[in-house]
C-alpha cells in the first residue's frame, strides 16, 4: 500500500493457510486458555474464602493472578477469533489497544513480582515492622500504583504509533507486535529506538533492580539466622525465584530476532517461540504457588476435597 491514509488496518499473515488444521490449533487453543483462567480463577477464589489467607503476601498473589487472566484475554481471544477468518484484518485502533493490554500487562507482570520481593524482604529483614510497613491499606495503594505505572510506562513509550504514516499492512505474526507495526512505517523513527529504551528501562530494569536488592538483602540476613527460618524462606521465596527467571527466558526467547535466520528456523518456532511468556508464565503462576506455599496447598484441600 503506498500512502498512509489507506492504511486503516493490518493484516496478520502469520497465520497463513492452515486449512482444516485449524480446528485442531482453536481446540488446542481454546482449551490452554481455559485452563488459564480456570487455574488462575480458582487460587483467587481460595484466597478471597480462606481468611487465614488475607495477608499481603497473597493479596499480591491474587493481583499477579488477575494479571495472569488479563494478560491471557489480550491475547487468546484474538487468536480464536482469527483461526476462521478469510482475511485476518485487524484495525489499528485495536492493534494499539492489544498492544496496550499485553505491553501493560508485561509490566504489571514485572512490578508485581518487584512488589512481593519488596513484601518478602520486610517479613524477612523487619519482621517486628512488618505488620505496620505492609498493612492492607497500603497493599491496595501499591497493587492500584502498580497498574497506574504500567500503564503510563507504555502510554509514554509507545503513544507516537498512533501518528505514524504506513507503506505497508502485513504483519508476520498473529499478534499485533509494535516492532512490526513501526517496521511498516514509511520512515521508521528516531522515537522507535528510544521508546524500545524507555519501556525496557521503566518496566524491566527497575522493577528488576529492586527485585535483586531484595533477594540480596534476603540472602545476606539469612546466612545469619537459623536453619527454620532459612528453610522458610527459601519455600516463600522459591516461587517468585522461579517466575522471575521464566520471565527473563521470555524476554531473551522475545528480543531474539529471526529476519536474519529464516532459512534455518521453522516457521511455527519464529512465531512461538516470541509468545513464550504469553504461553507459560500464566499457567505457572498458580501452580507454582499452589503447590509450593504450604497455607495456600492446605486451603486448597480444603477448598476443593472438604467443602460440603
Amino acid at each position: 500500500m503506498g500512502n498512509s491514509s489507506e492504511t486503516v488496518s493490518f493484516v496478520l499473515a502469520a497465520y497463513g493457510n492452515i486449512g482444516e488444521l485449524k480446528y485442531l490449533y482453536f481446540i488446542i487453543i481454546l482449551i490452554w486458555y481455559l485452563f488459564i483462567c480456570v487455574a488462575n480463577t480458582v487460587l483467587i477464589l481460595v484466597i478471597r474464602v480462606d481468611r487465614r489467607l488475607h495477608e499481603p503476601m497473597y493479596i499480591l498473589l491474587c493481583n499477579l493472578c488477575v494479571n495472569e487472566i488479563n494478560g491471557s484475554t489480550s491475547l487468546y481471544p484474538l487468536l480464536l477469533s482469527q483461526m476462521f477468518s478469510d482475511s485476518h484484518d485487524v484495525t489499528l485502533s485495536w492493534c494499539f489497544l492489544q498492544m496496550c493490554c499485553l505491553y501493560t500487562s508485561a509490566s504489571v507482570e514485572l512490578c508485581s513480582l518487584a512488589a512481593m520481593a519488596y513484601d518478602r524482604y520486610i517479613s524477612i529483614c523487619n519482621p517486628f515492622t512488618y505488620n505496620v510497613i505492609m498493612n492492607t491499606e497500603r497493599v491496595f495503594l501499591m497493587i492500584l500504583l502498580v497498574w497506574l505505572y504500567s500503564f503510563l510506562s507504555f502510554i509514554f513509550s509507545y503513544s507516537f504509533i498512533f501518528s505514524l504514516k504506513f507503506c505497508g499492512n502485513i504483519i508476520h505474526s498473529v499478534y499485533c507486535d509494535h516492532q512490526l507495526i513501526i517496521r511498516l512505517s514509511c520512515s521508521v523513527p528516531i522515537q522507535s529506538f528510544i521508546s524500545d529504551i524507555s519501556f525496557a528501562i521503566l518496566s524491566f530494569f527497575l522493577p528488576f533492580s529492586l527485585i535483586l536488592v531484595s533477594y540480596l538483602k534476603i540472602l545476606r540476613v539469612c546466612q545469619k539466622t537459623s536453619k527454620e527460618n532459612k528453610q522458610k524462606a527459601v519455600t516463600t521465596c522459591t516461587p517468585q525465584i522461579i517466575s522471575v527467571s521464566n520471565l527473563c527466558v521470555g524476554c531473551i526467547c522475545y528480543s531474539i530476532d529471526f529476519r536474519f535466520l529464516v532459512s534455518q528456523v521453522p516457521d511455527e518456532v519464529r512465531i512461538i517461540l516470541p509468545m513464550y511468556v504469553l504461553i507459560f508464565q500464566p499457567m505457572l503462576t498458580p501452580f507454582m504457588y499452589g503447590f509450593n506455599l504450604p497455607k495456600i496447598r492446605q486451603s486448597y484441600q480444603r477448598f476443593l476435597f472438604e467443602r460440603k
